[in-house]
């Protein structure tokens, strides 16, 4: 998938969230500061089904329903947050990769778990 694909899919999904909690009048919930927290709580819902587990552990097909619908949730708060903070998600992300691509050059950073300063 290239960049502009991409792009416009997450832009298509934030215009659907948008014009959702439009309709619910739910902006006037929709605080940064709110929408921060909500993104750590549904993070940590999906942390959870991991928990006292193995990370060679495969998921269970049974549990990847549940697991998918926190993940929507995690992506849901992120994309309200970034349009309340009036965030360009797919510019942010896109400045982010290059940054981490000079922090981590291939050459050094491959197969390696160190942090930029250890390479």
């Amino acid at each position: 998938m290239d960049k502009h694909t991409c792009e416009s899919d997450l832009y298509k999904l934030q215009a659907r969230l948008v014009e959702f909690n439009r309709e619910r009048d739910w902006d006037q919930f929709h605080s940064p500061r709110n929408l921060a927290m909500s993104l750590s709580v549904e993070t940590a819902e999906l942390l959870e089904h991991f928990l006292w587990t193995r990370d060679d552990d495969k998921i269970a097909n049974e549990k990847k329903f549940h697991i998918a619908e926190e993940a929507a949730d995690v992506l849901i708060c992120l994309l309200n947050f970034c349009a309340q903070a009036k965030i360009d998600l797919p510019a942010a992300f896109e400045d982010k990769i290059v940054k981490n691509a000079n922090k981590y050059p291939v050459d050094k950073a491959k197969g390696s778990c160190k942090k930029y300063n250890e390479l």
